[in-house]
This record gives C-alpha cells, structure tokens and sequence, in this order.
C-alpha cells in the first residue's frame, strides 16, 4: 500500500537499540579502521566516556529505515530522493535512540519531511530534511 503525504503527517516514533556487535561488523565492512567505533578504551583515553561511539552512518541508517517502513511499501526506498542532515551529538553503544519525523510541505517535486533521531534521555543526535517523491 502506497502512503500518500499531506502537510502535517506524523512520523511514528521508531525506536533502535544501539549495540557493538553491529557497528564492529559496521567497521570491518566499510574498512573503517577508527578504534572509536570498538574499543572502549581507546574512548576513555580520548575524553569521550567508556562506550564505543556509533558510525554516523548507521545513525542515518536508523532514521532512513524508519522512513521506509512508515511508508509501507517494497519499494519505498526508492522514493527517498534527496536526504540532508547534521550530526549534533555522538551515539553511543548501548543507547536507545528514537527516530521522528514530520511532512512540512507538499510540492510538485514529492513531500518535505524535516526529520531527527534523538538519544533516550540525552537529547537530539542528528536532525535533517529529506524529499519524499509521490507513490
């Protein structure tokens, strides 16, 4: 079923687990050898807490997967067609995250959709806009 966008249209709140298996498995796939994203460690001795700090990419991962499934249809990530954002806070191994969105406007070109994904307890981590083209 192809979801039609109006003005208004509410994301449903989705909610992602972050956890260290995935985004090691995230480092050796992208060959991103950054010991922020598996070792604690390493975290500590930089400054930046005891927990493993997400890729920024899953972090859009988990916002673009809860636009797909909203949409509701096989095909919907093809209607994604122009996606920005900016990071505001790391995500860490063992946070909850909670991706929201809303449509802003309805154009010729598709819908705006201003969109977030925020830490559980902690605040905004990423915020961004994406076109939605019409079904």
């Amino acid at each position: 079923m192809s979801r039609e966008l109006r003005p208004g249209d509410v994301l449903p709140e989705t909610r992602f687990q972050v956890e260290t298996g995935p985004m090691k498995v995230f480092s050796l796939l992208m060959a991103d050898p950054n010991p922020i994203h598996f070792d604690p460690d390493f975290v500590a001795r930089l400054g930046r807490g005891d927990r493993p700090i997400n890729q920024g990419t899953l972090n859009i991962a988990y916002l673009l997967n809860a636009v797909i499934s909203w949409l509701g249809e096989p095909a919907a990530v093809a209607r994604v067609r122009r996606f920005t954002c900016r990071f505001a806070d790391s995500v860490y191994a063992g946070d909850e995250v909670i991706a929201g969105g809303r449509v802003t406007e309805v154009g010729e070109e598709g819908a705006t959709m201003e969109l977030w994904l925020d830490r559980a307890g902690a605040g905004r981590a990423l915020s961004g806009t994406a076109l939605i083209a019409p079904p």
